[in-house]
C-alpha cells in the first residue's frame, strides 16, 4: 500500500511549520502537519511576540549560518507578505565583574572567524549612543548591527499561510501517541487515527522525549521552565526600537531583553533560571518572584525602563547536554528527521525549515550542519557532562 502522505511534520511550531512550507515547494509532495494544540497556542514556544535574532554567537559555526538564516527570513517576508524580522542592532554587555570583557571574546571570535563586522564599545561610548543604560565604571559592550527581532508567532503564520495555499493538510487537536519506522516509510499513530508516509519531520519541542524511544533516541533531553516579563513604564518613546537594541548581559546571572514590541512594554528575562521539570509540564501563570528580580534588573541597570509589570509568558527550553542544536536524520533512518531547538532555536527557524527539507528529499543540504549531528558526542555519551550555559 502507497503512503497516504509524502511527509508528515509533527508540530506546528516555527520550525514545523518552516519544514512544511519548504516541504510544499518541493515537486510532487503531499505534507500533513499534525499538531496537539491550536496553531499558535501559548502551550508551545512559537505564540510569543519576539524572539532575539543576532550574528553574534557562541561558535562559529552558527555565525557562518547567518547569512542563509537572514536571506530564508527575507525570502518568507517576500513570499507572505508578512514583516517578520525587525532590524535594532545588538548588544552585549559586560560588567568589569564576573569575567568582565573576556566573557565577549568568544563573540569576537566567533564573528570574526565568520567575516560579520562588529563595534567594540568602551563605558563612556556605550553610555554616550545608548544613556537609557546604567552601568558601572569598566563595563564594556560589543554591537553588532544585525541583531533584532524576530516576530515568532507570526513567523509560523507566515510559513503555515503559503504552504496551506500549496495543499499542505494541518491537523489541530491531534496528539501523536506514538511512531512506527520502517525501511522507506513511517506510521504515525495519532488520538484520530493512524497515517503512512514516506517520511517524517519531529519537531515536538519538549514533547520530543515522548516520542524518543520509537525514533532509536536515547540521548538525555533536559527540560527548563523560563519565563519572560514586560514591563511598561512612562518612558516608553525611550526604549522604541528605532533608539534601543536588543541585549544580552552577560554577569552573574545572563540577562537580555528588547524593546518595545507587540506590546506596550520592554521585554525582559533571565537565561536558564533552574526551574528544570520532569516532563513537559506547561504552565501560563509567572512567578512572581521572577518578575521581582527581572524588575530589580531593570532599576538597577535600565531604570527608565522600570516602570510596573504588564504580563508575564512562560516557554520550555528543550535541552541535549550541550545545548546545541539537534538538526540530523536518525542514523539508520534518513527519512526521519529531528530538531530539537535547545532553548535558542527560534532565530534559525526558517532556515532549519529548509534544511530538514534539503536532508529528506535531496538527502544532504549545502550547509554545515555537522555540529548539530545525532552522532556527537553530547548525543551518544550517557556520560557526557551536561553544559547548559549561555546560547541565546
Amino acid at each position: 500500500m502507497s503512503p497516504t502522505y509524502s511527509h508528515v511534520v509533527i508540530g506546528a511550531g516555527a520550525v514545523g511549520a518552516a519544514a512544511a512550507y519548504w516541504l510544499s515547494r518541493r515537486p510532487g509532495t503531499r505534507v500533513l502537519v499534525l499538531e496537539q494544540h491550536e496553531v499558535g497556542s501559548p502551550l508551545g514556544s512559537s505564540a510569543d511576540h519576539s524572539r532575539i535574532i543576532r550574528r553574534s554567537y557562541h561558535r562559529p559555526e552558527y555565525a557562518r549560518l547567518t547569512d542563509a538564516m537572514f536571506a530564508a527570513w527575507e525570502h518568507v517576508e517576500r513570499t507572505s507578505g508578512l514583516r517578520v524580522y525587525t532590524r535594532t542592532g545588538g548588544l552585549d554587555l559586560a560588567p568589569p565583574e564576573h569575567g568582565g570583557d573576556a566573557r565577549l571574546e568568544v563573540f569576537r571570535g566567533a564573528l570574526s572567524a565568520a567575516g560579520h563586522p562588529y563595534e567594540d564599545l568602551t563605558t563612556a561610548e556605550l553610555r554616550a549612543r545608548y544613556p537609557q543604560w546604567r552601568v558601572p565604571d569598566g563595563t564594556t559592550a560589543l554591537f553588532q548591527a544585525d541583531g533584532g527581532i524576530i516576530d515568532i508567532r507570526r513567523s509560523v503564520s507566515a510559513h503555515l499561510g503559503p504552504a496551506v495555499a500549496a495543499g499542505v493538510e494541518v491537523r489541530t487537536g491531534t496528539r501523536v501517541t506514538g511512531v512506527d519506522v520502517r525501511e522507506g516509510d513511517v506510521t504515525v499513530r495519532t488520538t484520530d487515527g493512524s497515517v503512512t508516509a514516506g517520511a517524517l519531520v519531529v519537531a515536538a519541542g519538549a514533547w520530543l522525549g515522548e516520542l524518543m524511544p520509537d525514533l532509536g533516541l536515547d540521548y538525555r533531553l533536559t527540560l527548563s521552565r523560563e519565563q519572560v516579563d514586560y514591563v511598561t513604564s512612562t518612558h516608553l518613546d525611550r526604549f522604541t526600537p528605532d533608539r534601543f537594541p536588543i541585549w544580552v548581559w552577560h554577569g552573574a546571572d545572563v540577562m537580555y531583553g528588547f524593546p518595545v514590541h507587540g506590546e506596550a512594554a520592554v521585554k525582559i528575562a533571565r537565561d536558564m533560571r533552574g526551574e528544570l521539570l520532569d516532563g513537559p509540564q506547561l504552565t501560563s501563570e509567572p512567578d512572581a518572584a521572577e518578575t521581582a528580580r527581572n524588575l530589580r534588573f531593570l532599576v538597577e541597570h535600565l531604570p527608565d525602563a522600570a516602570g510596573t509589570p504588564l504580563l508575564g509568558r512562560t516557554c520550555v527550553y528543550d535541552m541535549p547536554p550541550d545545548r546545541e542544536l539537534v538538526l540530523d536524520t536518525v542514523p539508520g533512518h534518513p527519512h526521519v528527521a529531528v530538531f530539537n531547538g535547545a532553548g535558542h532555536g527560534g532565530k534559525f527557524a526558517a532556515l532549519v525549515g529548509s534544511v530538514l527539507a534539503d536532508l529528506l528529499t535531496d538527502g544532504s543540504t549545502p550547509h554545515d550542519i555537522g555540529l548539530f549531528a545525532l552522532t556527537r558526542p553530547a548525543v551518544l555519551d550517557p556520560g557526557y557532562a551536561p553544559d547548559f550555559g549561555l546560547h541565546a
